[in-house]
Parts: C-alpha cells; sequence; structure tokens
C-alpha cells in the first residue's frame, strides 16, 4: 500500500473503539481459528492484522511462541497490556510483512488481512511468511452473511475503493480464496459457521454501537458528511439490515468461514 492509503487505513481502524468491538462482539472467533489450525506447544506463529489479539492471546495460551502483527499501532497498544512471554506485537503492513521467507509454522489471521485492500499481495505474503508443509488459517466474513451484507449497504455511500482495491467480504468466498491462493496450498479446508451475537435490543440500537465504535461505518459517515439526506437513508438501511438478520429476541447470526491449508512446497 502507498504511504498515503496506509494512514488512512490506519486512522479507520483507530476511530471509534475496535478494542470494544473485538472484546464485546468478536471474541469467540480467536479460540474456534486457533483450534481449527491446530495451533499448539513448540510452534511458531503469525497473526496477521491481528487487532488486539483475539487470535493472538488464545494462540499464546496453547503454548506457541506468537508473533501479532497489524497496522494500526492503536490497537497494538491494546493488545500489549496482556503481557506473555510468548507473544510479541509488531507494526505490520498485510501487504509487505517485515518478516523471513518460511518463517513461521503457522499464519493466521482472524477477520484481519481481509480488509487489507490488494487481496492478491496479501495471500502472496501470507504464502511467502509460512514455511512449507506449514499451516495457514483464516476466519473470514462472508459475502452473504450479516457483515458481508453491512458491507454491501454502506458501499453506496462510500468513498470510491482505491485503484485497485476489492471488498473484504471476497476474502470469505471459498473459489475467491482457492483463486487467491492456487498450486500454493493443497490440503484446503473450508467450513461456513455462524457466531451468535445477542447484544443489541434492535436494528437502531445495532446502528448506534457500529456508528461510534466500528472503523469503516465510521469512516462511511465521515464520507456523507453534512447530507442529513444521505444519513438518514443509511440509518434507515443499517437498521433494516440488522432486523432481517433477527432471529428472535434481538440475537443475530453473523456467518463467517474457516478456512485451513497446508503450504505447498
Amino acid at each position: 500500500m502507498t504511504n498515503t492509503l496506509k494512514e488512512k487505513h490506519r486512522a479507520m481502524w483507530a476511530s471509534g473503539d475496535y478494542s470494544a468491538v473485538a472484546s464485546e462482539l468478536v471474541a469467540p472467533l480467536g479460540p474456534v481459528l486457533v483450534e481449527a489450525a491446530g495451533i499448539g506447544p513448540g510452534q511458531t506463529v503469525l497473526d496477521v492484522g491481528a487487532g488486539t489479539g483475539n487470535a493472538a492471546i488464545p494462540a499464546a495460551l496453547t503454548g506457541a511462541t506468537v508473533t501479532a502483527s497489524d497496522l494500526t499501532p492503536e490497537l497494538l497498544a491494546v493488545g500489549e497490556k496482556y503481557t506473555d512471554a510468548k507473544l510479541s506485537w509488531r507494526e505490520a503492513d498485510a501487504e509487505a510483512l517485515p518478516f523471513s521467507t518460511g518463517e513461521f509454522d503457522t499464519v493466521i489471521s482472524c477477520i484481519g488481512v481481509m480488509f487489507a485492500p490488494h487481496h492478491e499481495a496479501a495471500a502472496g505474503e501470507l504464502l511467502r511468511v509460512c514455511r512449507p508443509g506449514g499451516t495457514i488459517g483464516l476466519i473470514n466474513w462472508t459475502p452473504e452473511g450479516f457483515i458481508g451484507q453491512m458491507f454491501a449497504t454502506m458501499k453506496p455511500y462510500a468513498a470510491p475503493p482505491p485503484p485497485g482495491a476489492q471488498p473484504p467480504p471476497r476474502w470469505g468466498d471459498p473459489a475467491h480464496l482457492a483463486a487467491l491462493f492456487g498450486s500454493g496450498v493443497d490440503g484446503v479446508t473450508v467450513e461456513r459457521r455462524k457466531l451468535r451475537v445477542s447484544a443489541f435490543r434492535d436494528g437502531a440500537a445495532f446502528r448506534e454501537y457500529f456508528k461510534s465504535r466500528y472503523g469503516p461505518t465510521i469512516a462511511v459517515y465521515k464520507n456523507i458528511g453534512d447530507d442529513s439526506q444521505r444519513a438518514a437513508a443509511l440509518d434507515a438501511e443499517l437498521a433494516a439490515l440488522a432486523q432481517r438478520f433477527d432471529v428472535g429476541g434481538g440475537a443475530m447470526d453473523w456467518e463467517y468461514l474457516i478456512y485451513t491449508a497446508r503450504r505447498a512446497g
């Protein structure tokens, strides 16, 4: 990514309070990925787009030696409050990782690398830093699931994407992952699961939470600016989306894809 684009991404994820989103809503995903990737004692693990450590911390608790990397230092600073001799934190761009080829036994990302705008570059880096025979493990939101549909809802109100950028939820499409990793992997497994989220009494409560805490949503409303009509329209669409996904009592099921593969070579 260019320096300007990096700065925009850092600012977006530093806005709001993603650490609250991570701890209050999506924390269960980290241990799921650690188990799916088979992480355990003695392994060297890289978590790409680690954020505040939802996957990196449970990975370290298995006895693995873990490096948590992220583009946004403000998120890393939250994670660094958790001290573990087997866990280190490193500012890093997923599209240009500052690690050696084949350095890690396992490379994971839990709803992190999917937000790198240039998918081929990011996938190439995941492959490069994983040793032959090692494991790549990912959890990504699917295009059809709630978060994928939220991004589709926000797209008409968002700033135009930078040249060559692709939508984050494409990382939740098995066919897209097959194209990204190609012959670089074998032994691929994919599984769709749902995260039950029961934090919001209704669609409006969800919308207000994400408007104040979630960087991508904050960025979209910032792009709308003082256009009250467009802001009101997006307000209504986001609340209606949450209501459509309500499975009862304000609970929603957010679909995600678990992807694991063996690094070929």
